[in-house]
């Protein structure tokens, strides 16, 4: 099982839909495929159209112990993509986790008990570097930044980096960058192509060659509770989702490419 940690503290990067439709093309190439909704907010999980009734049992559930991840997790629209929903009952988790035993690696036991069930599993982070996201690093093989294309692109980028590292060295050691995804990426601005270049000439092939446009269709595609990838397949948006998809498979290990 791969396990990829979708997270950048900043907020309105692009994250949540980044997770939601690399999930969906990750399926589509016939992978048993976890979106992993670790936000508070539960944005992941309204966007692959699980409504908060359905949401019986969620991360926070799992992480307290009080479920296990099969029995929290539920099916979505999607084949063969699963969701761990969240609730807002998540944002006081990482309160009540510090009285845990070894309380950053809830979410990495409760994966390894389920490791049998599917191929990929997606973590998608809050905005933030607090336990929540610290769990998932220390659940994760590999880690996926999403960037976005604007003049603060790089600022907190390297304090991301020093907590990966300190990850790295206190608890997961195998822990690895998959890539830098570039988001929101306008080609009409000149700063979209002068972030692109500052960005490629500070991480070089760290950063992933496809670019994630900004797009109507993929703001547009969670409000139906569908992932832009079906809510309209062929926008420049789902394009450039199912391109980085190709891309991630191919640094991944053990991994096939992504049918067309």
């Amino acid at each position: 099982m791969n396990c990829i940690a979708v997270a950048n503290q900043k907020g309105g990067v692009g994250k949540t839909t980044s997770a939601i439709n690399l999930a969906t093309a990750l399926a589509a190439t016939g992978k048993r495929v976890l979106l992993l909704d670790l936000d508070p907010q539960g944005n992941a999980s309204t966007g692959v159209g699980v409504g908060h009734a359905q949401r019986h049992r969620s991360s926070y559930h799992v992480l307290i112990g009080e479920a296990s991840l099969t029995d929290a997790v539920v099916a979505t629209k999607v084949p063969r993509l699963d969701l761990l929903p969240a609730t807002v009952d998540l944002s006081g988790a990482e309160i009540e986790l510090v009285e845990f035993a070894a309380r950053t690696h809830r979410l990495d036991r409760a994966l390894k008990q389920a490791d049998a069930r599917w191929d990929i599993v997606l973590i998608d982070c809050p905005p933030s570097l607090g336990l929540l996201t610290i769990n998932a690093m220390v659940a994760a093989d590999s880690l996926l930044v999403p960037l976005q294309c604007e003049f603060f692109a790089l600022e907190g980028l390297s304090q991301l980096l020093s907590t990966v590292e300190r990850i790295r060295e206190r608890f997961n050691p195998g822990l690895s960058i998959l890539g830098v995804a570039l988001t929101m990426y306008d080609r009409r601005n000149r700063l979209s192509d002068q972030v692109s270049t500052d960005v490629r000439a500070v991480l070089g092939r760290v950063v992933f060659d496809t670019v994630i446009p900004r797009n109507v269709r993929l703001s547009e595609a969670p409000s139906h509770g569908l992932p832009a990838l079906i809510y309209d397949h062929r926008c420049a948006g789902s394009e450039a989702y199912i391109a980085l998809a190709r891309e991630m498979i191919a640094r991944l290990p053990k991994m096939t490419a992504v049918a067309a």
